[in-house]
Formats: C-alpha cells, structure tokens, sequence
C-alpha cells in the first residue's frame, strides 16, 4: 500500500509542480491577498487543481486537507497538501519554492513528498522506506551537537505576536551554529534536514501542510523531530524542531529556554497571530 501511496503521491507532485513552472515569473500572475502578508496566487490554485485531480482519481474515498480548498471529507486516509510553499519567494521570482504532498493514516505521515520544479529534485519517503532524494538513499545529519551547525529556519509571520521570544530563542541558537539560513519553503527546509544539508531546523506556528512530508522525511532519514516541548503535537501546534538525534536534543533545548508550546498558546491562542480581548 506505501509503494502505491508514494506512487500517486509523485506524480500529484509532478503534476502540480508542472502548473508552477509554467507560471514562474510571468509578469501576468494575478496575486490575491488573504491576510496580512500572505498571498495566494493563481498558479497556487492551478497547481492544487492539477494534483487534487490525481489523488481523488486514485483515492476518490480518501479525505483531503489542502492549503487553499481546506479540508474535504472524513475517513482514516487523509491527503495533506501544500501545492506552493514559498509563495513569496514565487512572487518575486526567486526560484526557491516547492510543492508537498503527505499520505497520512489516522494522522500519522506514512508516504511523503516534496518537489523541487526549479531543480526537479524529488525528496520522498515511505514509513518504514527510509527517506530517498532522487534515487539515493538520505540520512539526517550525524553532527554531535549545536555547536558549529548549519541550520534553517523560518520568521512566524503568521504569529508576530510570538515575534519576541522567536528572536530570543533565536538569539540563542545564533550564538552556537556556525550559520542559520532563512529560504522561505518549510517543507523544503525539512526535506534538506532529512538530506543532512542543514544540521537542524526550528519555526513557530507552521500549518500541517507544510510540515506532513517534510517531517516523515526526516523521521524516516534517521532524525528527531517535535514540538517545542518534545512532543508529537507539531502538526496541530505547526511548532516544530528537527534535526539531527544530537542537534535536535540541543537545539530543542536552546529554544526552550525562551519559548515553549504554553506560551506560544498563550501569546496566540486563536492561532491568528492577533491577541483577542
């Protein structure tokens, strides 16, 4: 059943991807905006119509999570998807942005990917497969620490009410890694995680749909990942630190000293971003 998954799970991606490559960097790109700084564009649609379209012709009884349709039907199997993460960066016409796409079963990840439509690099993974980039097997970084890492991560634009302890957690981090790099796709961010291309990686207030794949990439490629307090809750909190078994125990550990899942909760409770009265 994975190998099926994984296989309409690929070709969703491609499939989506696709749609991306043809808009990239048209001067014509209608742009909406549906919150403050969060855009959506209609190569987002056009790419999530074009790989919604392979999984229900494969899957017609699974339920759906989408970034841009929501959530569609109730059964054990659900499809997450994010048919753009970097949607910024596809704006402007930086070409660092990739489509992701997740089989979960009672919630749990068990066939991912994430698609690359600049380079056409395919990170996926199966539960239990181990996790692949092309066809070479990945492995998580095997660093004996934070110090010297090389890491990303990703500003909480969505939760800039959690900006202060963010910074300082960042600050933390900063301090230690050799380098930290912000590129803008989490879901890319994980899969280069799952690759040992960066050493760890930490964000606030992700949706499911850009951590899915990404997560049972770096699961499946050796690493850690978890919520702020070292639970499983990141894919209902999008809290998220990954890595690395030794630079997941210490990065996890470095941003604790600032800011844990109780006072992100607390800072934005509604998930919003603004405090409510």
């Amino acid at each position: 059943m994975s190998e099926e998954l994984l296989r309409v799970a690929i070709e969703a991606a491609r499939a989506g991807g696709a749609e991306l490559r043809r808009a990239f960097r048209r001067a014509d790109l209608e742009v909406e905006e549906k919150g403050e700084n969060d855009f959506v564009t209609a190569a987002d649609r056009a790419s999530e119509a074009a790989l919604l379209a392979v999984v229900r012709r494969s899957f017609p009884d699974h339920a759906i999570l989408a970034e841009e349709a929501g959530a569609s039907g109730d059964a054990e199997w659900q499809w997450i998807v994010d048919p753009l993460d970097g949607t910024n960066n596809f704006m402007q016409g930086l070409p660092i942005y990739c489509v992701s796409v997740a089989c979960c079963h009672h919630g749990r990840p068990v066939a991912g990917v994430v698609l690359e439509p600049e380079t056409g690099d395919v990170f996926t993974a199966t539960l239990g497969g181990g996790a692949w980039w092309n066809d070479r097997r990945v492995h998580a970084s095997r660093r004996d620490g934070l110090a010297g890492s090389f890491l990303a991560t990703g500003f909480p634009f969505r939760a800039l009410v959690a900006l202060d302890p963010y910074l300082a957690a960042f600050r933390e981090v900063f301090q230690k890694a050799r380098a930290i790099r912000r590129c803008g796709a989490a879901a890319l961010d994980l899969a280069h995680t799952a690759s040992g291309v960066y050493d760890g990686f930490f964000e606030l207030r992700l949706s499911p749909w850009d951590l899915a794949a990404g997560v049972l990439l770096v699961e499946e490629a050796g690493g850690r990942v978890s919520d702020l307090d070292g639970g499983s809750g990141y894919l209902a909190s999008g809290n998220v630190v990954a890595g690395g078994a030794a630079v997941w125990g210490e990065l996890r550990h470095a941003v604790a000293l600032h800011v844990d899942e109780a006072a992100v909760e607390r800072l934005d409770p509604t998930g919003t971003g603004v405090l409510t009265p």
